[in-house]
């Protein structure tokens, strides 16, 4: 019982472990509204009436402590804790329930933690990087010479899509990309969040839910739900420098972060960061060895010399395009806070904004290829640039609070993605001589605005009831914004061709043509849902839990949802866990209505490809396709997890995920469809159709031992994710394309779905911490990986390989590979922190091409259709942080 003077007191200490004090631990008063962070040197201090109090001090992944104390009028108090290290395991989660947060050794639901001691040691400067490289059921790689993709990294979770995944921050659900990918990627045809607008210096943990929670979330949890929490700090301001270098000598970068925090009034924060990243480009391309002036090679031969194309161009070593990651610069303002109104109420807010400008290259423009190539302004054919200009806007608003026994949580969500694009160093050859170099193509944006009311409260039945239901209001905007006239326009202008035919030129802006006005377009969709869900403690030992969640939208119909999950505790340190669930996810307004022409490089040859909306009279008519209709799924998984003493975590667990009517973009449809397309200007047709069914197994893994050796402390890491992917059933067509199933969904399709990530990856991590230095070393293996081309299934079909000189498949199997990472960390004081390391320190790659005819004439030393890491090789970095 606490008693109230007129006069205050002070409560004070030190949160430290065994290196000293911890800056950004959080320390409350029990039974009060008081909560604060320690300072850089870990003190905290409260101002209080007389009385006693008990105090908590915590750190994400440290044992929470609590004290007792008492103070007197005028009294100054002093309190410190010795936290000690504790495991993930044991951390209070907020994701997969909407009661009060449990570990997850309680929790019926598998969750990753990615703590901030994790995240601060990580050696990557964007968040799908560090991503990739902790979770072993998480992928993105950069992407090259896939347009927009080359800037947007697709990111996924468990093998699945991209949108298959729900990305949360603070709880709300955060906004998709703009950007539809259409090119040979993994994630083709799907639409995705972009991690990378989301600054690492504004994090303080994640929490991944490997598991379909669309009952619980809403659409696109099919595969988990990310739910990324934000930095509450107030008393440090982090500065965060680093530089990083490929062996090869390109691709540097250079990186700087500020994070601080401000007090509002006695019980309010604002935590604001800016983050400035800077990328350049890397080249892996190899020697190009076709054809330049002339496709009869002894002329051509001829002509190289007498031009000196190569050392003309600056293209002496023969490489005659830029295959890597593209140059891209990022600035982001972000900022998170909340104001205690009341005793029981909070206003909360937080949000930012994103700006990244970034260059790639596409396909190199011969002058041989006299139909996209103006020699009076190219005479040496040219190399163009897509220059991509992306923002990425957030803000969300919201009041939380307790009423009559409820928890209630209402908040309102805007965000906004759009992406431009400018061609740079290219023509439009229907212009001839009077083509720019330079044109705006036009783009893409996205806005979402979402209303959630949420309410809980907690029940005395059994042995603890939480009761939770709520509705969600969503409306979303898609918009296709056309480019300028130049960029799309037929000039009329012909060439004459080898034969001495009078030939067009094609019409359009080379690598990337602009976005027509008949194109532009402009829709809405608006959904509405509402859930509830029981979570029921029926023993000390059993927990079980129900949702369910009915959503309606104006476009795509209405769905049901539900799970079941459950959990028994064996003991103390045991628990096993098993679910069962329907989920779905409706198709994008992107999947609906993204309509384009676009370039793309098919076989070694450029082809305009038009993409039909799934409203348009092409596809509707002339191809017979049916309106999208939502994915729906169906989930199991089961598992185990655990503790062995105070020293050893573990999970295991098992996935099995069948999912109907997969949303998926069509091959190119082109022989015998000629007079529907000639009006187009495209020489083929694609368009996105529930075409597919697909059933996913795997297993994740993980254990964790720490324990104190000699005078430091020994972290050490094991876990894995194993999974396959499998195209169940026949490809679904309209009755207009029976027989054409090859055509609408081939075997490079089949194999993107199933084969273009790998099938298993596992990290390990060691560390050790002692005095003022920390060695950390990092092990990924990651799985193999398979292209399939389309027609090779049949060897009447194989090719000759020019490096062999055997006729044979040009499918490959890319072999299992593992990068290592290391560095060292030195504090230098309390203030500074300097940290020296690699990535991928053996420079590993990824196999080579084996067949001459994957590599587009030699430029393509390694594989643009399916990756495990990237090709950038080894790099270096030196990063020093500033804690003030």
């Amino acid at each position: 019982m606490t008693s109230y003077s007129q006069t205050r007191a002070t409560i004070k200490g030190t949160i430290s472990d065994q290196f000293g004090g911890l800056p950004g631990a959080t320390v409350s008063i029990e039974g009060t509204t008081q909560v604060t962070t320690t300072d850089v040197n870990g003190m905290y201090e409260f101002s209080v009436d007389e009385g006693t109090y008990i105090i908590n001090a915590s750190f994400v992944m440290y044992v929470t402590d609590s004290k007792e104390t008492s103070v007197m009028v005028g009294e100054t108090v002093q309190l410190d804790f010795l936290l000690q290290t504790g495991f993930s395991i044991d951390q209070p989660i907020s994701i997969g329930t909407r009661g009060n947060p449990i570990s997850s050794l309680n929790t019926s639901s598998p969750v990753d933690i990615i703590t901030p001691q994790m995240l601060e040691n990580a050696a990557g400067l964007e968040l799908s990087t560090v991503l990739h490289y902790l979770v072993p059921s998480f992928h993105s790689t950069h992407q090259t010479i896939a347009d927009g993709t080359d800037h947007i990294d697709p990111a996924t979770l468990r093998g699945l899509g991209p949108d298959q995944v729900l990305v949360l921050i603070n709880g709300k659900r955060r906004h998709s990309s703009s950007l539809l990918n259409v090119n040979g990627t993994v994630g083709r045809g799907s639409v995705g969040v972009d991690f990378n607008a989301i600054p690492l210096a504004t994090i303080e943990r994640i929490e991944i839910l490997r598991e379909g929670a669309t009952s619980q979330y809403g659409s696109d949890a099919i595969a988990g739900v990310i739910n990324i929490i934000l930095k509450k700090q107030t008393e440090v301001i982090d500065i965060d420098n680093r530089v990083l270098i490929n062996s090869e000598g390109d691709g540097f970068e250079n990186y700087s972060s500020g994070n601080f925090g401000l007090k509002l009034g006695a019980n309010g924060f604002v935590n604001v960061t800016a983050e400035y990243r800077n990328r350049n480009a890397t080249n892996r391309a190899g020697n190009y060895t076709g054809n330049v002036y002339s496709d009869d090679p002894i002329e051509d031969a001829l002509l190289i010399e007498e031009n000196d194309f190569f050392n003309q161009t600056g293209y002496d070593d023969r490489q005659v395009m830029e295959i890597g990651n593209a140059e891209t610069q990022n600035l982001a303002l972000y900022f998170n806070g909340e104001f205690k109104m009341s005793p029981n109420a909070t206003i909360y807010l937080h949000g930012g904004r994103n700006y990244r400008e970034g260059k790639a290259k596409g396909f190199y423009r011969f002058p041989k290829d006299e139909d996209r190539v103006v020699l009076s302004l190219f005479p040496n054919g040219f190399s163009p640039e897509i220059l991509t200009d992306i923002q990425d806007d957030a803000v969300v608003v919201g009041i939380k609070g307790i009423k009559n026994g409820f928890n209630i949580d209402f908040s309102h969500t805007i965000g906004n993605n759009r992406i431009d694009y400018t061609i740079n160093n290219s023509n439009n050859a229907s212009l001839g001589i009077t083509s720019p170099r330079t044109f705006y193509s036009g783009g893409f944006s996205y806005h979402q605005n979402t209303t959630n009311l949420d309410i809980s409260k907690p029940l005395d039945y059994f042995k603890g009831v939480n009761l939770a239901f709520g509705a969600e209001l969503r409306v979303e905007n898609y918009q296709i914004i056309a480019g300028e006239e130049a960029s799309y326009v037929d000039g009329g202008a012909t060439f004459i061709d080898a034969n001495g035919e009078e030939r067009p030129r094609i019409p359009g802006a080379q690598v990337f043509p602009g976005i027509q006005p008949e194109n532009e377009l402009n829709r809405f969709r608006s959904n509405s849902s509402g859930y509830i869900d029981i979570d029921a403690n029926l023993t000390d030992n059993f927990l079980m839990r129900l949702g369910g969640r009915y959503e309606s939208s104006n476009d795509f119909g209405s769905q049901a949802v539900y799970k079941i999950a459950s959990r028994y505790r064996i003991d103390e340190n045991l628990s096993f866990r098993a679910a069962y669930a329907k989920g779905f996810r409706a198709p994008s307004l992107h999947q609906v209505y993204f309509q384009n022409i676009s370039t793309q490089f098919i076989n070694n040859t450029i082809v305009q490809v038009g993409t039909f909306n799934n409203e348009s009279a092409v596809a509707r008519e002339a191809f017979g396709i049916d309106r999208l209709s939502a994915e729906t799924s169906r989930h199991f998984s089961a598992g185990l997890n655990g503790k062995l003493g105070t020293k050893i975590t573990f999970g295991l667990d098992y996935y099995l995920i069948n999912i109907k009517d997969r949303i998926v973009l069509s091959g190119r449809f082109s022989e015998g469809y000629e007079d529907i397309l000639d009006p187009f200007n495209v020489g083929a047709a694609q368009f996105l159709t529930n075409a597919i069914d697909s059933k996913t197994n795997g297993i994740d893994f993980s254990t964790f031992y720490k324990d104190q050796l000699g005078n430091g402390v020994l972290n050490v890491s094991l876990a894995g994710n194993f999974t396959k992917t499998e195209v169940v059933g026949p490809i679904k067509v309209s009755s207009s394309l029976i027989g054409q199933e090859e055509v609408l969904f081939n075997r490079e399709e089949v194999a993107r779905v199933e084969k273009a990530q790998p099938n298993f990856k596992i990290n390990s991590n060691v560390s050790y911490e002692w005095d003022k230095f920390k060695v950390q070393i990092g092990n990924t293996y990651f799985g193999e990986v398979t292209f399939l081309h389309p027609s090779d299934g049949d060897p009447a079909n194989w090719v000759l390989n020019e490096y062999t000189g055997i006729i044979e498949s040009r499918d490959q199997v890319f072999t299992p590979k593992i990068i290592t990472d290391a560095s060292i960390s030195y504090q230098a004081s309390t203030n500074i922190i300097f940290t020296l390391g690699g990535n991928n320190i053996l420079n590993v790659f990824p196999d080579r091409h084996t067949h001459e005819a994957n590599t587009s004439d030699g430029s393509f030393v390694y594989s643009r259709r399916v990756q495990q890491f990237g090709i950038s090789g080894s790099n270096f970095f030196a990063k020093l942080l500033l804690r003030l």
